[in-house]
């Protein structure tokens, strides 16, 4: 196993998943006031889209650092994605 050892990597991941966070606060709150369903579906698709994009990042993050075997990343990315 290995994990993102670079902190500028590390910092740039964290910030991402914390604006996801924020995006689904805000599309909890849409659905709370009985936000239009379509609104709602634009909202969740966009934090699907920035979450997938973060899980990316980090698996460059992965190949980056050359610890892990390609065929091990590969496999990650089966598994995972």
């Amino acid at each position: 196993m290995t994990t993102v050892r670079d902190p500028q990597r590390k910092r740039a991941l964290v910030l991402r998943l914390k604006r996801v966070e924020g995006q689904l606060r805000g599309i909890q709150n849409l659905i709370e006031t009985d936000a239009d369903c379509e609104k709602v579906a634009q909202q969740m698709a966009a934090a699907r889209k920035a979450l997938d994009k973060t899980f990316f990042t980090m698996v460059g993050c992965v190949i980056a650092q050359g610890d892990v075997p390609p065929d091990d990343v590969a496999d990650m990315l089966s598994r995972f994605s």
